[in-house]
């Protein structure tokens, strides 16, 4: 008997890690996409759409591991059941069976198949007729079904471009087949609200066995509508909302889960739903996507951006710090957004750090062993105290974000290479080049190696030098970096943001890297290619590609660390590799 639908409830489906890492340079590994997929367990997501199984093994590895880690989670979770892990399948026999044979460890999982439904797609695209998109729609539903799979999701891709009367009929034909849930998708982001809100409410008010089912949304924001398209859609009878975090996906990118989170919570009268997502671990989860995708968003982005709760104009700020509602809706502590009433500075001690730090990690489901170890705790306190020492202002809780993530950074990889000083020469009238300092804790010596065993921060090694020009500041680090540690890199993306505001920001900079082939090698030791190259490299199998981060005061030190990083997670690889 099917389980009755609960007209209240909204159904949260989160496809960050589908539609929302198939941004150009979003790419994740495994590791990292199991992390994001924990927080959004934590944050009360219903579906999370884990990945597209047959697009490689790399994806059928990660939707695996989050069926079977992520999957049978509890925590937080007050809807009282698991995160359903769902596999995208496009409607072709291998697609499904390699989907399912990736969800099936999750003890709530779901296959969500689809098929282009507009004239432009089967006649352009898919070079099929109506007819036939029918049977291959069915028969997609019919396997999924057949494989013992009873939450089924259907797409119509490019419904928002496709004729209604034969959306119904499609639809109609799926349910019988066995979907269970109806997605409709404005695929390029080109309705109206209006126009996409009409659409729902046909489909729901003339699909025969349209009440047996939920319909969802699935809008892109090419014209800046996806939100309001999304809730449009709410208004007309959909109860399932496909969103993402910080609303990234593909071109425009996707409806952000954060804006329908709080547009239906603040406005519950309004919609007539309810959801179970635990605001309060909105502005974390945004943070760690950020981090992890290097995604950067606007500072005026909606509930997350940096200016989201800050006012400068005066009526503003005088109207704030007479009532708070005067100008702000919903409270920074809704969303979990850092107070910043405590400041830390040069002349806090260790029990004000410790303080601090502790409630920034428990807010933001970090890890709270590196307080709680001794030895941990001292150097970060010691990254402390060298950043404060050298910011004018005190030390924010962004700062101190950047510094743990920073420190949990390094502390993650296997270390190779240590970063112990840089110099560098720039300028309008001066050859870029740049001195860099590592320590080599390989074991190897190669010939620029120092012959004195040096300690830097209890980090004992061999000090290595190696100088190095380039087309610029940053680019000449890398290169000295490259010769030091024989490495030849193709540099895929390098993204620098100011974490904090003023000109003593902390900068946190992202790069990814890969080992350069044959072909590459007349491109010069770090070359560097478009983002849309990188994506198709990485479809086809041809690089590894790996990520690293640093963040410091001073950009160029946040280039050098967010390099070597990077380094050591390419040698971990390798050396994995080689022992297998």
């Amino acid at each position: 008997m099917a389980e009755t639908i609960d007209k209240s409830k909204l159904v949260i489906f989160d496809t960050t890690l589908r539609d929302g890492e198939q941004s150009p340079g979003a790419t994740l590994n495994v590791d990292e996409k199991i992390e994001i997929a924990k927080q959004l367990s934590a944050l009360g997501v219903d579906v999370c759409e884990a990945g597209f199984p047959i697009a490689s093994n790399g994806d059928f590895e990660a939707v695996k591991r989050i069926a079977q880690e992520v999957g049978p989670l509890m925590t937080n979770r007050t809807s009282g059941k698991p995160m359903v892990i769902c596999g995208l399948a496009r409607a072709v026999k291998g697609d499904i069976t390699r989907a399912y044979d990736a969800v099936k460890y999750a003890p709530c999982h779901r296959i969500h198949t689809f098929i282009a439904t507009s004239d432009i797609h089967l006649k352009n695209k898919l070079k099929i007729s109506r007819e036939e998109c029918i049977k291959k729609a069915v028969a997609a539903v019919s396997l999924i079904k057949s494989l013992g799979v009873n939450d089924i999701e259907f797409s119509p891709e490019d419904a928002g471009r496709s004729d209604k009367e034969f959306l119904v009929e499609i639809l109609a034909e799926v349910i019988k087949a066995g979907a269970t849930t109806l997605n409709i998708p404005d695929t390029v982001g080109y309705l109206m609200p209006e126009q996409y809100g009409e659409l729902i409410n046909y489909l729901v008010s003339n699909t025969p066995g349209g009440d047996k089912v939920t319909w969802s949304t699935h809008c892109h924001n090419d014209l800046g509508l996806a939100t309001a398209n999304t809730l449009s859609g709410v208004r007309n009878g959909a109860r399932q909302v496909e969103v993402t975090i910080n609303g990234i996906g593909e071109r425009a990118g996707n409806t952000a889960l954060e804006e329908i989170a709080l547009s239906t919570y603040m406005h519950k009268d309004f919609f007539n739903v309810h959801h179970h997502i635990d605001t309060t671990h909105i502005y974390s989860i945004s943070q760690l996507v950020i981090k992890k995708t290097g995604m950067i968003i606007q500072a005026n982005k909606a509930i997350v951006g940096a200016n989201a709760f800050a006012h400068e104009s005066g009526i503003h700020q005088d109207g704030v710090l007479k009532c708070k509602e005067t100008y702000e809706i919903m409270s920074p502590d809704l969303v979990g957004v850092p107070s910043n009433l405590l400041v830390l500075g040069k002349h806090s001690g260790r029990n004000a750090f410790r303080t601090r730090i502790e409630q920034l990690l428990k807010d933001s489901n970090y890890d709270t062993k590196i307080i709680e170890n001794d030895e941990e705790f001292q150097k970060l306190f010691k990254d402390f105290k060298k950043l404060a020492d050298s910011k004018k202002k005190g030390v924010t809780d962004q700062d101190l974000y950047a510094l743990v993530d920073d420190f949990l950074n390094i502390k993650k990889v296997n270390e190779y290479y240590v970063l112990k000083n840089i110099h560098v020469t720039s300028g309008s009238s001066a050859i870029p080049t740049a001195t860099v300092q590592l320590i080599d804790l390989t074991g190897t010596v190669n010939e620029s190696s120092s012959d004195i065993t040096e300690d830097n921060d209890e980090i004992t090694g061999k000090v290595i030098t190696d100088a190095h020009i380039g087309h610029g500041a940053v680019h000449a680090i890398f290169q000295a970096i490259n010769r030091l540690v024989s490495v030849n890199s193709i540099l895929r993306t390098y993204e620098l943001k100011a974490i904090t505001e003023g000109s003593d920001a902390m900068g946190r900079v992202v790069v990814r890297i890969s080992e350069q082939n044959q072909r590459e090698d007349s491109l010069g030791n770090v070359a560097i290619l478009g983002e849309m190259q990188e994506k198709e490299r990485l479809r086809n199998n041809t690089a590894d590609v790996f990520r690293g981060e640093g963040a410091d005061n001073d950009v160029l030190v946040a280039s050098a660390k967010a390099y070597i990083n990077a380094i050591n997670r390419l040698m971990a690889s390798k050396s994995r590799q080689q022992s297998q």
